[in-house]
């Protein structure tokens, strides 16, 4: 701060204005009577200066930190900042108007010492500005409309510098609260300091800052659902990332494999496949109570009962996008039941399908299934199927009297939440309309948020950094929604098409917790399990129900004691058996390899296979309540055994899926408490 007993005038006039010095001055005081427009009458006013180290300095002509020596500090010699503006601007400025280049001196002036930065710096800027303009390849003149233009520039980079430092003074506040244990849960800074590149500030003329009270810090109303989500400590996260640098030799495979042209480092999946299929073998082997499974690629007489993987010939599998057929049908099994062979598979015209859904007349069959086969390898080198043995059901979720089960709302919205057109998020903002009428308990957004598939985004036509678009069209308005509806809960979802996301890669970790600054937005990876007030879900965003109509192949078999759970269920929609498969199969994504033409909508890393699983290990077999999809086809909500599937669609179409619970009664599983409708979102009145 300047001394107390220097009153500053605007420099603006008194740089410009005849200064006549009273007589006999020395240089320091005519320095201070430039700058003040007076003498000070402070004895030891120049002292204090040096103790403040706080001067004009010769190149900025603005207060700033001096760093020399005091006694070097008021002996620098400042010249005119009239001049300094005249020296780089004087080729630019209209010769004929004298008014106007008054005028820009004082504006020149005033920049100098309003934004702290000096003449050469105000020059660079002006030279960006102009080369920045549409179709101009040299520098453009000084007009008052380029004037104003400049301020604007200064301005926002002023702004923004201040945004860092609340920025930075928040976050060490926050985290000095937790380190003398003061609980944040449910607190939310009502001036909510942005994060770098946004504008923040405190508020001014007060004594609001960082360190205002906890008691008077507004706080986030209890939320009417409780929450149960995946483990967010440390090891847990380190789990969900992707850190090949620290990865050992011995977690790696020695294996090799035909696909290896196919998107995914198989040298690292097979001991991953292999696991799965081990895994759902003990299934089959307890609900069909088989003593010992056999080998495909073994010669036998009689029948034997085989569990492996569907793939498709190395013939096919080296040429890319082949669909599945039956000529390209193989079986591969794992290396502890069948050495990891792969041999042609064949079904035989009366081949029959036991346990399946009645009505559903055969099986599905796609790249990456795991299926359960009788039949017999008679020497010919393939394995003839003359039966299939459905995969056991998911069990229904038991009611947990111990969990709240009370009733409460839910909608669930997908992204891309903006059109290809622009940027502008206008689908997101009739969706926020839509929330903030409604103000349901829980709200569930999957990206992608900002897509890096946008044409905009890929041509780099954009003004702002991607996770300032984030923090802007997302979290900005979010904080806004809770302040409308304080005891909701916001839960978000990553895509792999999330540019902001550091891992383009399925399974994905939660997104960086910078991006959360409120304990009611929770961060969920991708895909992700959790419950509301006792209620499970399943969430994925990647369209794996399109990838699965691209690759299915049926075939149709007679049908051995049919189970029929859900009455309403012909067994014949598509839809209904393209969600049966990601339950049966125990995965959010069951196919292997990907689509070839689809495989960067998914970037599949078999090595995190444990993040895909429905049921990973230590918790009980049992299907989720809901199952949310975000799909390309059309949108639906279907009851698929004992899940409620559905397929919200995506914002930019205008659709959004709610949902309502009803308070659990102390029986029945919780998808009879659901009730979902999927369509096209109505303008709110008024």
């Amino acid at each position: 701060m300047l001394p107390a007993k220097l009153k500053k005038i605007d420099i603006s006039v008194s740089v410009l204005s005849p200064l006549v010095f009273p007589a006999k001055l020395t240089e320091e005081e005519q320095k201070l009577f430039r700058l003040y427009g007076k003498l000070p009458t402070h004895k030891n006013v120049l002292t204090k200066m040096q103790k403040d180290r706080k001067f004009f300095d010769s190149g900025d002509y603005a207060l700033s930190k001096a760093g020399v020596a005091p006694q070097n500090a008021v002996g620098t010699a400042i010249p005119n900042p009239e001049k300094c503006v005249l020296k780089y601007f004087a080729s630019l400025m209209p010769r004929a108007s004298n008014s106007f280049t008054h005028a820009f001196l004082q504006r020149g002036v005033s920049y100098l010492c309003t934004y702290n930065v000096s003449g050469e710096d105000l020059y660079y800027k002006w030279e960006s500005l102009s080369f920045s303009s549409v179709n101009r390849s040299s520098i453009i003149g000084v007009t008052p409309d380029t004037l104003g233009a400049l301020r604007a520039q200064l301005k926002r980079e002023l702004l923004k510098a201040q945004a860092e430092v609340s920025a930075s003074r928040t976050r060490s506040n926050l985290d000095g609260r937790l380190s003398k244990g003061i609980s944040l849960l449910g607190s939310r800074m009502k001036s909510r300091a942005p994060a770098v590149g946004l504008v923040g500030r405190w508020p001014e003329g007060s004594n609001a800052s960082p360190a205002t009270p906890l008691e008077s810090i507004p706080r986030a109303g209890s939320s009417r659902v409780v929450f149960n989500g995946p483990d967010m400590d440390e090891d847990s996260r380190k789990r969900r990332a992707y850190r090949y640098m620290y990865e050992k030799i011995s977690e790696r495979s020695e294996g090799n494999d035909l696909n290896t042209a196919i998107h995914c480092d198989l040298l690292t999946s097979r001991p991953a496949l292999d696991d799965r299929i081990d895994e759902l073998a003990e299934l089959v082997r307890e609900h069909y109570g088989i003593s010992e499974f056999g080998d495909p690629s073994a010669s036998t007489d009689e029948d034997v009962v085989v569990v492996g993987r569907i793939t498709l010939d190395s013939e096919s599998s080296s040429a890319g996008a082949v669909k599945l057929n039956e000529a390209s049908l193989c079986l591969e099994s794992s290396r502890m039941m069948g050495s990891g062979v792969r041999v042609p598979l064949k079904f035989e015209h009366s081949v029959k399908v036991r346990r399946g859904p009645k009505g559903q007349g055969g099986a599905g069959l796609f790249p990456g299934a795991i299926v359960s086969l009788k039949g017999k390898n008679g020497g010919g080198g393939w394995f003839s199927a003359s039966e299939i043995l459905t995969l056991p059901q998911l069990q229904p979720s038991p009611s947990d009297a111990a969990q709240p089960g009370g009733p409460f709302s839910m909608m669930i919205a997908s992204g891309p939440y903006t059109s290809d057109a622009d940027l502008q998020y206008a689908p997101w903002s009739a969706s926020l309309r839509h929330l903030k009428a409604q103000k349901p308990a829980v709200v569930l957004l999957i990206g992608p948020f900002i897509d890096a598939s946008h044409p905009k985004i890929r041509s780099g036509d954009i003004d702002e950094s991607p996770a300032d678009m984030f923090r802007v069209h997302f979290m900005d308005n979010l904080r806004d929604f809770l302040d409308t509806s304080p005891d909701s809960l916001v839960l978000l979802l990553p895509s792999v098409g999330d540019i902001i996301h550091q891992h383009a890669a399925f399974p994905q970790p939660e997104l960086d917790s910078n991006f959360s600054e409120d304990p009611r937005i929770k961060l969920l990876p991708n895909p992700c399990q959790f419950s509301l007030n006792g209620v499970t879900f399943a969430v994925s965003s990647v369209d794996v129900l399109f990838h699965l109509r691209k690759e299915e192949l049926v075939r149709r078999a007679e049908e051995v004691e049919p189970i029929s759970i859900n009455p309403d269920d012909p067994g014949t929609d598509t839809m209904t058996n393209l969600c049966r498969y990601v339950l049966q199969q125990r995965s959010f994504y069951p196919i292997f390899p990907p689509p070839f033409d689809l495989s960067s909508e998914v970037n599949l890393d078999v090595s995190h296979i444990d993040g895909l699983k429905l049921c990973p290990k230590g918790s009980p077999a049992r299907a989720p309540d809901v199952l949310v999809i975000p799909s390309r086809l059309k949108h639906f909500s279907k009851v698929v055994d004992h899940t409620v599937a559905i397929n919200p669609s995506f914002v930019t179409k205008n659709i959004m899926a709610a949902l309502s619970v009803d308070a659990a009664n102390g029986h029945g599983p919780g998808q009879s408490r659901i009730k979902v409708n999927v369509g096209r979102l109505l303008e709110p009145s008024g």
